[in-house]
């Protein structure tokens, strides 16, 4: 290998299911000189420019039927792919590593032009748009579940697991105090939040406190309901930042499942109600939830058919079963690797190391 600081362009936009993995694999490459390539206005600004140089390019996903904003999209699109390849040729990037969604369309295109490996990392059981048009072009697809690769026959795929922050491995003690032998339901919307499921989760709250147990309620930050519930054992915050030690003190979760917020509560093999969001994109979650599901490592309810009822009757019933909670835990053991970030970074060194 040459003597020169390998350069890597990281291609992660829009949430933090697309972010914190990238941010994982990164910090596991602190010998290699990184950049990033996101979308104005996405949650990327406000975390990427603390740690490696942000380069933003305008683009949109095409979600829209066939007609003249096509015509629009498909032009922002070419020039996004011309951006792309102009700083890989300019930049002297060596690799090009994209987490999917829309930005990795041009990434990997422009990889593709520019003659560098590119790997993709798939997080979702159903896979995107991008990456089942694009995964052939790819050198390697990284899938955050087993059974994806039926979905991806003639792409070169790999299942890696999804990433997790550097936190989870080694979680933090919480900072608020909750006494130590008292169950603890913690409830999750994603990074977005979830007004149904908040909703939901203040119906029941009555019934488990009464238990003498407590409620860690992350509401996200378009609730007008945040404030209107008060008990001495449900503590509510619209985001909070240590969620490894949270999980890792948590007995249950009521979660939504996006591929990322899945990973990290079978890393604290934390059991969970988890509740798809209706209207991800091809009804992703839904389909990453069932595989925890037929795991026995969780419950799963369409939102549409849950009532506070139910909720309620099921996670009491569950929390009180102390057999059945730690089966739950123990399954949720197989559906992730720790080391998932250590395997894409080995994975990309290796690319490297096969060009020079």
């Amino acid at each position: 290998m040459s003597d020169h600081k390998s350069k890597l362009l990281i291609a992660a936009s829009g949430t933090g299911g697309h972010l914190f993995p990238a941010l994982a694999v990164a910090q596991e490459l602190s010998s290699y000189e990184i950049q990033w390539l996101g979308v104005p206005n996405r949650l990327e600004t406000s975390i990427v420019p603390d740690f490696y140089p942000l380069r933003t390019v305008d683009i949109d996903g095409f979600q829209t039927k066939f007609g003249v904003k096509t015509v629009f999209l498909f032009a922002k699109m070419l020039r996004a792919i011309a951006f792309t390849y102009k700083l890989i040729k300019r930049e002297k990037i060596d690799l090009v590593f994209t987490t999917g969604g829309y930005i990795s369309a041009p990434a990997i295109l422009g990889a593709k032009l520019a003659k560098v490996p590119v790997i993709l990392h798939e997080s979702n059981y159903i896979p995107g748009k991008v990456t089942k048009l694009l995964g052939k072009q790819c050198n390697l697809v990284g899938i955050g579940f087993e059974g994806t690769k039926k979905y991806l026959p003639k792409t070169k795929t790999q299942w890696v697991s999804t990433p997790v922050r550097q936190e989870f491995l080694s979680p933090e003690p919480l900072d608020f105090k909750i006494p130590d032998n008292v169950p603890v339901i913690v409830a999750m919307g994603g990074s977005q939040g979830a007004v149904a499921l908040n909703k939901l989760v203040r119906q029941c709250a009555p019934h488990w406190l009464k238990n003498g147990w407590y409620i860690v309620h992350l509401t996200g930050n378009r609730d007008d309901d945040f404030g209107t519930f008060e008990h001495p054992n449900y503590i509510e915050m619209t985001f909070y930042d240590n969620m490894a030690g949270l999980l890792n003190r948590a007995d249950f979760a009521i979660s939504r499942s996006g591929a990322s917020a899945l990973t990290e509560l079978a890393i604290t093999k934390t059991p969970s109600v988890l509740i798809p969001f209706p209207f991800a994109a091809e009804d992703h979650q839904f389909f990453n939830a069932q595989v925890f599901a037929q795991e026995n490592a969780a419950v799963l309810f369409r939102q549409n058919d849950l009532t506070p009822d139910v909720l309620e009757k099921t996670v009491t019933n569950l929390i009180k079963d102390k057999v059945k909670l730690k089966q739950m835990s123990n399954n949720c053991k197989k559906l992730a690797l720790f080391d998932s970030a250590k395997i894409l970074a080995r994975i990309i060194k290796s690319m490297d190391v096969s060009r020079h």
